[in-house]
């Protein structure tokens, strides 16, 4: 396999890019290779500018559930496009899509569009503290939250990668507010708001984590934070960049039955457009401007072209049996990887975790359950993998504190030509696990 043009290419970005890319894990750094650079895309595959064709198990970090190009959804934007590609101004197509999210989402009676999941948790957390009138933030370690400085404080995803607790760039009088406390440890977070409940404006969370790997809330945790948050006037804020809309028509609260007071989205709403939006209660919403005093705004929120995207995305997923879809072929793929690694005898070190059309392999033989059993993970082997896997045809996320997105183009022929060539990957390191 020649990546000749990806690597010419690259080198040719760091002239112009910091780093070459525009997204630090998009750097192949943590497992030692060349990004490919991307040329086009389409279903469930990806082509590179040196021609390589690959199984895709990134689908742009997530938003491209139903696959690359999905015909419904390019030409609702190019229609779109024909008509003007931002306005300034309302439209109807921001009412449909946030009546369409409402609709769907337990936990949100009025919305507002932004333009990132990183947008949409900074907006939701300044306006829990307006609302509240307190200062403090409680996030649990391994969880990501976009670049927000206050959140980058033992953060998950590429953070977790390069083994850097926070940013620099980031005064410590921000990092102050922000109390990290372990995801699954429901006693740490009782101790925290049982001495200082009053100065916390909210919790924020990711239900399921899944920018450190795939972590999932143990039994009872969930509603455990539901509750200490309610009884002490804390909002509970959902981040649901990533499980929303894919766990569930209605996110990781439907799939749950857990409704918190804010709720933060991204990738799928915009049909891979750039995208975010954040909604709750509306007692909460309406305190945002121009009804309230806490003020947030964006020249490109709800911009028709997203909107469009992310209205067409939407219709598709509420289909009947979407959803049954998506988890079987979610299930075959982690499945299936699970025996490969069986069958190459080196299942015992590694720990598998999967949930609906999410998953992942962790490198380490301990079960995983918060961020730190997470950082037990042998990198080296992860990267050792990935390079057997791509080499091979599959394109999985280059760290190993990342998950594996299947969306509802993935076909059965796919999928089993990913596990055979987990099966080949995972003989081809068995030496060094």
């Amino acid at each position: 396999m020649s990546v000749e043009k990806s690597k010419a290419l690259f080198e040719e970005a760091k002239k112009y890019i910091p780093g070459g890319v525009n997204s630090p894990v998009r750097a192949f750094k943590s497992v030692g290779d060349i990004p490919r650079f991307i040329e086009k895309a389409k279903g469930s595959h990806i082509w590179d500018v040196d021609g390589n064709e690959y199984i895709d198990y990134v689908c742009s970090w997530g938003p491209m559930i139903l696959g690359h190009a999905h015909p419904e959804v390019v030409n609702a934007i190019k229609e779109q496009a024909e008509k003007g590609t931002s306005y300034g101004a309302p439209t109807e197509l921001e009412v449909k899509l946030a009546k369409m999210i409402v609709d769907m989402v337990p936990g949100v009676e009025k919305v507002r569009m932004v333009n990132s999941g990183t947008e949409a948790t900074m907006s939701a957390i300044r306006l829990a503290r307006g609302y509240t009138k307190r200062d403090k933030v409680i996030k649990f370690e391994g969880c990501y939250h976009g670049h927000v400085d206050s959140l980058l404080v033992k953060a998950g995803s590429g953070l977790a990668t390069f083994g850097v607790p926070t940013s620099p760039g980031i005064p410590e009088d921000f990092a102050k507010h922000t109390i990290t406390v372990p995801y699954n440890n429901i006693d740490a977070l009782k101790k925290v708001v049982d001495e200082i409940g009053d100065e916390i404006a909210c919790v924020i969370m990711e239900p399921v984590m899944a920018n450190a790997g795939l972590i999932m809330p143990e039994d009872g945790f969930l509603e455990k934070v539901r509750e200490i948050t309610a009884e002490k006037g804390i909002l509970l804020i959902f981040d649901e960049v990533i499980t929303g809309f894919r766990l569930a028509p209605g996110g990781a609260q439907e799939y749950f039955g857990i409704t918190p007071d804010l709720s933060c989205f991204g990738k799928i709403i915009g049909g891979g457009l750039p995208v975010g939006a954040f909604g709750g209660k509306a007692e909460i919403m309406d305190y945002l401007a121009p009804e309230g005093p806490v003020y947030q705004a964006g020249t490109l929120s709800g911009n028709p072209l997203a909107m469009v995207a992310g209205i067409k995305t939407l219709e598709i997923l509420k289909k009947p049996g979407t959803y049954e879809t998506l988890r079987e072929k979610g299930k075959k793929f982690a499945e299936g990887v699970k025996s490969a690694a069986e069958k190459a005898g080196v299942a015992d070190k590694l720990c598998f975790k999967n949930l609906e059309s999410l998953s992942c392999v962790f490198f380490t033989d301990k079960e995983v359950k918060d961020f730190s059993t997470a950082a037990t993970s042998n990198t080296e082997a992860y990267a050792a993998f990935f390079k057997e896997m791509i080499k091979r045809g599959v394109y999985l996320a280059p760290s190993q504190f990342e998950v594996a997105f299947v969306s509802i183009a993935h076909t059965e022929e796919d999928i089993e030509k990913s596990i055979q060539a987990a099966e080949e990957s995972f003989k081809a390191i068995k030496e060094i696990l």
